[in-house]
C-alpha cells in the first residue's frame, strides 16, 4: 500500500465520526521557496489526494507565516536590507519593486509554481490573521499559562530551570510601534486589564491592550499548536529539523493538549532533500537550492511529482540536472507506458503514478531523451522535429505538448547538458576515414549504398544495416555492430554515439549524411 493511503486509512480510522478532514502545511517566506521545501506541502496534497479518493471531504490549508521576523538577507539581494532585519516579512520592501512587500513577492512565485502541478490548497496569511486579532484570546490564554508554558519549554531543555525566569518569561514577541521591529522586551502583564507593558531597543516604552493589540505573535513553539486547534489539523507532515527528541512538534503535542487543550494532529516527519553533488541543506534565504520552477524549466509536472510520491517521506534523496534527468525521464516514460497498457504490477509505483499523472494515462507522451538527442542537429525547430518523428512512425503527440517538452529539453541542455548541443561536421573527415581499417570503410560503403537505395521502413533499413556487419561469430557480428555505429556518429556528429540511426538520416536529409560519408 502506498503510504499515502496509508496515512489516510489511519486517518480514517483515527476520525471514525469526522465530516472534514483538515490537513496542513506551512511554510515562511524567507526567500524563494527551493524544492525542499515543496516537499513540505507535496506530501499533504499526496495525502488529501488519498482521502478524497476515499470520499472524505478534505481542507487542504497551507499557512504563509509571512508575521514571522526578517532574520537575515539572503544572499541574491544587496546588503542594504539588513536594515530590515526585525520586521515582519510584510513590512520589507519587495526586491523587484512590483509586490507590496518582501512577502508577497515570494508568496505569489511559489503560488504561480503550485498551480502548474494543480496543487490548489487554501492559502491562510498568517500576517493577517494575527492582525485581525483573530488570535488575541489565545494570546491572552497563552500570558495568563506562561508559567506552565515555560515549565513544558524547560522540560525539553538540558538547562534548569529558575524562578526568575519563570517570573520573567512571555510567550510573545511585540513588533514595536514606533520601529516595526521585534527588538522589543516584554516587562509585565495584568491579567485583570489585560495589558502589557514593553520597551524596544529604539526607545520606545508603551502599554498594549492585547484583545486589541495587532502587534504581537506568539513564539513559534506555542504558535503552531495554537493554529492546530484553531483549524481543527488533523494532519501534518514536517521536516526533520521539527522531528527530534526535542523538535517544534514533540514539545507543540504537550502544549497543544495541556495548554489549548487540542488533540495534536497525525504527524509525519519527513526527510529534507539534497542538491546532488552537494551535502549542503537547500535554503531559501541563502539562495542555495533548485526552486519548483526551476525543475519545471527541465521537468513536466508529472515526472516531478512522481518522484516525490514513489519515495516514503522519510526517504532522503538527491536532484541533479545532469545526465539523471534522462535517467527520471526514461523512467517515468516507461511505467506511465506500462500503466497505460495495464501492465504496470508494482502497486507503490502504480499509485504512485496515479497521484503524479494530469493528463490522461493513455495519451501519448514525447520521448524526452530522443528530443533532446535530435533538436541540436535541427536548429531547435521543434515543429520540423515533431513532423520527423510522425513520419518515422512515431505515434503523434498533441502539438502544445510536444512544443512544451522540446523547450525543456533545449533549456535542459543549453544550461545544464551543453555537452549535448551537438554539431554536424561542416565537411567529411578524411583524416578519420583515412585512419579506419579496410573492412571498416568497406561498411561505411556500403552503408551509403543503402542510402542510395532507400528504404520502406525502419525495420527493413536496420535490418539491412546489421547485416553489413555479418560475420558467423556472433560475438563478433555484435563487435563490428558497434564499431559501425560509432564510426558513423564521428564521422557525422564528431562523436561516438547519437540518435537512431534512421531519425539521424531523416533529420539531416539523405543528401546531406552521403556528403559526409561518401569518400
Amino acid at each position: 500500500m502506498h503510504w499515502a493511503q496509508k496515512i489516510a486509512n489511519d486517518l480514517i480510522s483515527n476520525h471514525p465520526d469526522r465530516q472534514t478532514f483538515v490537513c496542513a502545511s506551512g511554510i515562511s517566506p524567507s526567500g524563494s521557496v527551493h524544492i525542499g521545501n515543496f516537499r513540505e506541502i507535496v506530501t499533504t496534497y499526496f495525502v488529501t489526494q488519498a482521502l478524497q479518493r476515499a470520499g472524505k471531504d478534505v481542507r487542504f490549508i497551507f499557512s504563509w507565516d509571512d508575521f514571522d521576523r526578517f532574520r537575515k538577507v539572503p544572499a541574491q539581494l544587496d546588503s542594504s536590507y539588513e536594515q530590515y532585519i526585525g520586521l515582519p516579512y510584510t513590512k520589507v520592501p519587495c526586491p523587484c519593486g512590483a509586490h507590496t512587500s518582501y512577502a508577497e513577492h515570494f508568496e505569489q512565485e511559489f503560488e504561480q509554481a503550485l498551480s502548474a502541478f494543480g496543487i490548489t490548497p487554501e492559502f491562510i496569511y498568517q500576517s493577517r490573521e494575527y492582525q485581525s486579532g483573530r488570535y488575541n484570546q489565545a494570546i491572552l490564554h497563552a500570558l495568563r499559562s506562561r508559567e506552565e508554558i515555560y515549565d513544558i519549554l524547560m522540560m525539553f531543555k538540558t538547562g534548569k530551570a529558575t524562578a526568575e525566569e519563570r517570573a520573567a518569561f512571555y510567550p510573545i514577541q511585540v513588533y514595536c510601534e514606533r520601529c516595526g521591529k521585534d527588538t522589543t522586551s516584554v516587562h509585565a502583564f495584568d491579567e485583570e486589564s489585560e495589558d502589557i507593558i514593553y520597551s524596544c531597543k529604539c526607545g520606545c516604552y508603551n502599554t498594549l491592550h492585547v484583545p486589541q493589540a495587532a502587534n504581537i505573535k506568539l513564539h513559534w513553539k506555542i504558535d503552531w499548536p495554537m493554529r492546530w486547534g484553531m483549524e481543527e489539523v488533523v494532519f501534518e507532515p514536517g521536516g526533520r529539523d521539527h522531528s527530534s527528541e526535542t523538535g517544534s512538534y514533540n514539545v507543540g503535542k504537550v502544549i497543544a493538549e495541556k495548554i489549548f487543550g487540542n488533540q495534536p494532529p497525525y504527524y509525519v516527519p519527513y526527510e529534507f532533500i539534497s542538491i546532488k553533488g552537494s551535502q549542503a541543506k537547500m535554503s531559501s534565504s541563502s539562495g542555495r537550492g533548485y526552486t519548483p520552477d526551476d525543475l519545471l524549466k527541465v521537468y513536466g509536472p508529472e515526472p516531478i511529482l512522481f518522484m516525490f510520491a514513489k519515495y516514503q517521506p522519510d526517504a532522503a534523496f538527491s536532484i541533479g540536472l545532469d545526465e539523471d534527468v534522462l535517467r527520471n525521464y526514461t523512467e517515468f516514460e516507461r511505467f506511465r507506458k506500462a500503466y497505460a497498457a495495464r501492465q504496470l504490477e508494482n502497486e507503490d509505483i502504480r499509485a504512485a503514478l496515479e497521484l503524479a499523472l494530469r493528463n490522461p494515462a493513455d495519451s501519448e507522451l514525447p520521448g524526452f531523451s530522443q528530443i533532446a538527442a535530435l533538436l541540436p542537429l535541427i536548429n531547435w525547430d521543434s515543429g520540423l522535429l515533431q513532423r520527423l518523428l510522425n513520419q518515422d512512425g512515431v505515434q503523434a503527440v498533441e502539438e502544445e505538448l510536444f512544443r512544451q517538452t522540446a523547450e525543456r529539453a533545449e533549456h535542459w541542455i543549453r544550461h545544464y547538458a551543453p555537452h549535448k548541443l551537438v554539431t554536424v561536421n561542416s565537411s567529411p573527415d578524411r583524416v578519420l576515414y583515412q585512419s579506419l581499417e579496410a573492412a571498416e570503410q568497406e561498411r561505411v560503403i556500403a552503408f551509403c549504398g543503402l542510402l542510395r537505395t532507400g528504404f520502406s521502413s525502419e525495420t527493413e533499413f536496420m535490418q539491412q544495416v546489421y547485416a553489413i556487419c555479418h560475420d558467423a561469430d556472433k560475438k563478433t557480428m555484435r563487435s563490428n555492430q558497434k564499431r559501425l555505429f560509432i564510426i558513423l556518429y564521428q564521422l557525422i556528429l564528431q562523436q561516438p554515439e547519437g540518435p537512431r540511426v534512421p531519425v539521424l538520416v531523416q533529420a539531416l536529409g539523405k543528401e546531406r549524411v552521403l556528403a559526409l560519408l561518401d569518400f
